[in-house]
């Protein structure tokens, strides 16, 4: 249930590891089911159905259970609706993280002194591959190797 609602008929294909992939971060996310953030749940769900339409978007395990909480929690969403967004999600690359990607990320998380849920994000997205991260939470512009952090609402 991808906004607005007929992008679910578009996610089916799946990103191959030759496209440019583009990882989101919970807080985009939750904006795009957020009708009240005015602005920044316009911008989100433009970006969501770029990325959709271009079948360029990623996520990871972590993501996906963040917004779950998030938006059952914070937004008062209807389980079953939350549930329905993971299920959309699946048609998307998910960077499952294992025990090695812990110790990339806390070496990540020292090195350049992130909050530890922000290292992991940063870890499955260089994992997957990609050139942008979409989130509001991280330093805009910021680089992590070929990874560069992007705030849609600059």
């Amino acid at each position: 249930m991808l906004p607005p609602a007929e992008l679910r008929a578009r996610s089916a294909g799946l990103v191959t590891s030759c496209m440019s992939v583009e990882f989101i971060d919970t807080n985009i996310l939750i904006y795009a089911y957020d009708g009240s953030a005015g602005a920044k749940h316009s911008k989100s769900v433009e970006l969501l159905t770029r990325l959709v339409q271009e079948e360029a978007g990623v996520v990871s395990i972590q993501v996906l259970a963040e917004f779950y909480s998030a938006s059952v929690k914070k937004l008062g969403m209807d389980p079953m609706e939350a549930e329905a967004v993971l299920s959309d999600l699946g048609s998307w690359t998910i960077h499952r993280p294992g025990h090695a990607d812990l110790i990339r990320a806390s070496l990540l998380c020292r090195r350049h002194k992130l909050a530890w849920w922000d290292a992991l994000v940063i870890h499955s997205a260089m994992e997957l591959g990609c050139h942008i991260l979409w989130s509001e939470d991280m330093n805009h512009g910021q680089r992590f190797g070929a990874l560069r952090i992007q705030n849609p609402f600059r």
